[in-house]
């Protein structure tokens, strides 16, 4: 079956973190943890950090001051804080290009992890 692409910039952000979710959101503390076999950043960091870099996107688009997103203290959370930081950006309406690099940037995340 195939799948029509995303119509929208919006769209296809929404379409990379889905697919990104599926790929982590079944994973267990300590997978999330694990040194990478690359020599890269550990999972949850390299994912919190993309929270962090979506969330600063979305403030600038609002026109509101960047905050600390918290790394909390389980990090079975980081799917639901980049759906947050997701549904944020689209909503503060960015330009299409930022919303294109956002995209490109969660696919790196997916193919990182």
């Amino acid at each position: 079956m195939n799948t029509a692409e995303p119509a929208s910039p919006a769209e296809s952000l929404v379409h990379q973190l889905d697919l990104l979710v599926r790929q982590v959101g079944h994973w267990t503390q300590p997978r999330w943890a694990a040194p990478s076999p690359s020599g890269g950043p550990i999972p949850a960091d390299l994912v919190h950090r993309l929270v962090q870099h979506l969330a600063d996107l979305a403030a600038d688009a609002a026109g509101e001051s960047r905050r600390p997103v918290p790394r909390l203290a389980n990090d079975l959370a980081l799917p639901d804080q980049l759906r947050v930081v997701v549904a944020d950006l689209v909503a503060a309406g960015p330009p299409a290009p930022v919303l294109a690099g956002a995209a490109d940037e969660v696919a790196t995340a997916r193919r990182a992890l």
